[in-house]
């Protein structure tokens, strides 16, 4: 097991590239189930989950090929379609392959994803969609068991918005017979990559982006080359450190009209941000701003960045107020930010933060994904030496990260425990 060990106080400064993103990148891997022919994909991000994915097709019986950031796979010798515990236990995404695979083989057994560090997330809607949509569905010895001779057009309401639910019931629809219409469907930039991809191998998606996303299910679909868009997240984390540290970042490779209310807080927190073509150049000041943050759907402020800005407003002027409305559990971070000084108080889903000067290290311990790289970016500002535990979890959605901060002047670097 690894941690990283940050060492604070450099200003970062410098050009960084971003990578693909993960949370697009899963779900159009999953799509090749759909197709016999031979994909391949571009800007793929070297992760744990994407190594998670690759294991899973391959399980199917699909040949998968990675080169540096390219991924090609072929699925036309599915042997089996069951996603077993072992692999699916490593990466909730994995339930992106049961549209699929009921779709294409007509039957999908898929372990329950079970807990998670943040939240519940159930795949009730996922499976209420497909039900409406003709499938048997049966949840037995902890897997979910569907059959569908072929699945039918339906029209489908998410009782709460669901990314995944939208990605799944989008990839199932795409081959079932007649028209699926998908309301309050999910909005992300992710959902728009995905049915992009899937148009491109021949399905009829019309509206995605939009809350209101219709499926023309057609008979077949064909391989396809795509590239993976950049991961927005990562360019929000990135920016964030930039402003910590009133550093001057460029980021490139990234989409500035994916992250509107990311930019939109750190100009009123007092930072620079300009943006051109591909690029978003972040300036950062001595003084932050205060302010309050209200996690949303897309194109709301997004969950994946609220520790990273709680981080943020730990060392700004005055009180700010942090509202968590998407996960039950997604303040496990704060008690490891009071050990590096913070001063927060949590309330249900308000986390209450009172600026303070500085941060003073410590050792820590991860306990999700973006809680990891909150620990990482506390790291870069706070006094003295901080040690992050359990980084496997920033593995599984972040390329290279202390490498790439490295390059921008930070001190970091990673341990073996």
């Amino acid at each position: 097991m690894d941690k990283i060990v940050v060492e604070g106080g450099r200003r970062l400064e410098g050009l960084v590239s971003i990578s693909g993103a993960k949370n697009a990148a899963l779900p159009i891997l999953a799509a090749a189930l759909l197709t016999d022919g031979t994909c391949r994909f571009t800007n793929v991000p070297d992760l744990r989950d994407i190594h998670s994915i690759v294991q899973l097709l391959q399980s199917l019986g699909a040949r998968v090929e990675q080169q540096d950031d390219t991924v090609v796979v072929n699925a036309a010798g599915l042997a089996s379609s069951e996603a077993p515990y072992d692999l699916v236990r490593k990466m909730r995404a994995s339930i992106l392959v049961l549209g699929p695979l009921l779709a294409r083989l007509q039957h999908a057994r898929v372990s329950l994803p079970g807990g998670c560090a943040i939240g519940a997330r159930p795949i009730n809607l996922h499976l209420k969609g497909l039900a409406l949509m003709g499938a048997e569905i049966d949840i037995q010895h902890g897997y979910v068991e569907a059959r569908a001779k072929r699945l039918k057009g339906a029209e489908i309401y998410f009782d709460t918005v669901s990314v995944t639910g939208t990605e799944n019931l989008l990839m199932a629809a795409s081959l079932a017979e007649g028209e699926t219409v998908l309301r309050n469907a999910a909005r992300e930039p992710e959902v728009v990559a995905l049915a992009e991809v899937l148009n491109l191998m021949g399905a009829r998606i019309e509206g995605a982006g939009t809350a209101v996303i219709k499926v023309r299910g057609v008979d077949h679909l064909n391989a396809v080359e795509a590239r993976i868009i950049p991961d927005r997240i990562e360019a929000g984390t990135f920016m964030v450190a930039a402003a910590l540290t009133a550093g001057d970042v460029t980021l490139e490779d990234c989409e500035g009209e994916h992250l509107g209310a990311v930019c939109d807080k750190l100009v009123q927190a007092g930072v620079h941000v300009e943006q051109t073509p591909g690029r978003i150049r972040v300036q950062g000041t001595r003084s932050i701003e205060s302010l309050d943050v209200r996690t949303q759907t897309y194109p709301g402020f997004p969950t994946d960045m609220q520790a990273q800005f709680m981080v943020l407003m730990s060392i700004a002027r005055g009180q700010s107020i942090i509202t968590e409305t998407i996960f039950e559990n997604r303040f496990i971070h704060v008690s490891e930010l009071k050990r590096l000084g913070a001063d927060i108080v949590v309330s249900g889903e308000t986390a209450v933060i009172r600026g303070r000067p500085s941060l003073s290290g410590a050792p820590v311990m991860a306990s999700d994904l973006r809680a990891s790289a909150s620990l990482v970016l506390a790291g870069l500002v706070a006094e003295g030496v901080t040690e992050v535990n359990r980084v496997y979890h920033l593995d599984r959605g972040y390329e290279h990260i202390e490498a790439k901060l490295q390059r921008l002047g930070a001190s970091i670097w990673r341990e073996r425990v």
